[in-house]
This record gives C-alpha cells, structure tokens and sequence, in this order.
C-alpha cells in the first residue's frame, strides 16, 4: 500500500465548517459544534467528559436539518 496523506486515503472529501449544533437523546438536549462535514458524516467538538450515547439525533439550524447520528469513533473532546 503506498503511503498517501490521510486526506487522500479518506473515501469522502471533508469540508471545514463552523456550525453549532445539539445532540438530541431522548429528553436530553446538549450543545455541540460541527467542525467538518461530508457527505457520510461529520466531526463534532463536546466538553470532553460530556457522555455521548452512540446514537442520537443531530440538529444543526445552519443546514435547517436534524439527521440521525452514529458514533463512529471518538477521541477527547471529538466524535
């Protein structure tokens, strides 16, 4: 296997954003940002001993959307 960047081995092109966000679990509702986004996901930042169930719904009013999220990895204050 050739040694590409990390960007060049990722399957979806990432773009950089700034959105605020909240992360819906059932009756809880907790504010995140969106720091990258594409079209199989996105990175959000948390407060770092905030606990994430591994699935959740995702409101973000920029996009005027609320997706439904997996957590796919997670990494300190990143998911």
């Amino acid at each position: 296997m050739a040694n590409y960047p990390e960007t060049e081995r990722r399957l979806h092109a990432r773009e950089f954003v700034l959105k605020e966000a909240t992360i819906i679990a059932g009756a809880v509702r907790i504010g995140c940002s969106v720091r990258n986004q594409h079209e199989q996901g996105a990175e959000l930042r948390v407060a770092a001993d905030t606990e994430i169930p591994e699935r959740f719904l995702l409101e973000v009013p920029a996009d005027d959307m609320t997706y439904r999220a997996l957590v796919r990895w997670r990494r300190n204050d990143r998911i």
